[in-house]
């Protein structure tokens, strides 16, 4: 039987496994003070209880011959689809159909899946560092080619560092698509209308794609900056948006997320036809995916009433309210960083020049908190390092006090 050596000549294992598994042998040895994990970005707040009710009523009504559903549309449920049309784009001036949203399991699962909609030999572009189910879908699919000195021979990695204002540059004409991700995961950074419009305006002169993932939208404060990339004039032409529940409404144990394809978008075979991505998308959705249940598309859709936009934004608060915390004690021991201020990360630049999984041991050791280390996110994340505000309050002020006590001691 052969196998797909494009997965089996991966190269170590997921980022987070590994330091999973650092955490684990750490833990085995451990004396003392407890370990306050500021790692993995997963939330921490319980659902809101009005999002839990609309939960638990609809799971109910499965139970009775009138409430029953089977299997729900393949795309999802109109009453959540209109939702997210009505509260995420009319309200930024952003008009689509009900044909142009796809209901998912979360946006890990399309980002990673929409690959499938590209050619094999289609070449990818992505900002450095990248959140890896970028890179490892694509590395999967046997896009990228072999792995050597730390990156994939055939992506184009497009770093995002202190040097360029952590603006990413333009990728090269050749370029097919172009993965983006605002705000950013793992570097917590935006970008204004004027620095989006620029790759929008790449994408439409080189008949590329780019695909966006706007998880941590939400956490964004200010009206100046997008929420979504169609925003942008001409973005509807070359765009794919992914957008996800799990940060925002602590649906990362329920999982629901939504994809948008406009009708606008086309890509081309081998011959130069035209093609239309909504239609594909479609297409594979039916082949591959039973949907969403509708339990949970009831909770998605909850998120939208008064009630539970009231609770989540309490929920978005008490997370930046962390990364508040933290941010003002690594500004008191004079270490540099980015972000917390409209993305619930923060990407420092590690101190006393030490590599990534250096001062990943040398915080692990010495205050007892794990982060993750920056080059795991890719090449241009070396020295540099990611800390999480999803966790208690207490664990944000106690993490606050140890890297005080060590780096100003």
């Amino acid at each position: 039987m052969l196998i797909n050596t494009n997965i089996a000549r991966m190269p170590g294992s997921y980022l987070f496994q590994e330091i999973a598994n650092r955490l684990t042998k750490y833990e085995e040895n451990r004396v003392g003070r407890k370990l306050i994990r500021l790692g993995i970005g997963d939330v921490t707040m319980p659902l809101p209880k009005y999002i839990a009710e609309k939960f638990a009523e609809a799971a109910l009504n499965m139970s009775t011959k009138e409430g029953f559903k089977g299997y729900p549309p393949g795309s999802g449920y109109p009453f959540l689809i209109n939702k997210i049309i009505e509260h995420d784009y009319i309200t930024r001036g952003v008009k689509l159909s009900e044909d142009e949203v796809f209901i998912s399991d979360g946006a890990k699962t399309d980002t990673g899946a929409i690959q499938e909609l590209f050619s094999p030999s289609a070449k990818i572009a992505f900002t450095d560092p990248v959140y890896p189910v970028y890179v490892d879908s694509n590395a999967m699919a046997g896009r990228l080619g072999e792995y050597k000195n730390g990156q994939w021979q055939r992506a184009q990695y497009l770093p995002t560092t202190g040097e360029n204002g952590f603006v990413p540059p333009l990728p090269d004409n050749d370029v097919d698509v172009l993965y983006l991700c605002y705000p950013n995961n793992p570097t917590g950074t935006v970008l204004t209308r004027e620095q989006l419009k620029k790759y929008v305006d790449w994408a439409r002169e080189n008949d590329a794609i780019i695909v966006y993932d706007a998880a941590y939208k939400a956490f964004i404060s200010d009206e100046n900056i997008p929420l979504s990339i169609y925003e942008v004039e001409g973005a509807k032409e070359v765009a794919i948006e992914c957008c996800s529940f799990s940060k925002t409404a602590g649906f990362t144990g329920v999982r629901c997320a939504y994809t948008v394809i406009p009708k606008e978008i086309q890509g081309s075979d081998s011959e130069g036809n035209k093609y239309s991505l909504n239609k594909m998308w479609l297409r594979r959705l039916g082949s591959k995916s039973n949907g969403v249940s509708y339990p949970v598309q009831v909770a998605a859709a909850a998120t939208y009433d008064n009630e539970g936009k009231t609770a989540i934004n309490e929920t978005i608060g008490y997370y930046m309210e962390n990364a508040k915390i933290l941010g003002a004690v690594l500004a008191k021991c004079n270490i540099s960083f980015q972000g917390g201020i409209h993305a619930p990360y923060i990407w420092l630049k590690t101190p006393m020049s030490m590599d990534s999984w250096s001062f990943f041991d040398y915080l692990l050791h010495n205050c007892q908190i794990a982060g993750t280390p920056g080059v795991g996110f890719g090449p241009s994340g070396e020295g540099y390092f990611r800390l999480t505000a999803f966790g208690d309050r207490e664990n944000a002020v106690e993490a606050a006090s140890r890297i005080l006590e060590t780096f100003r001691g």
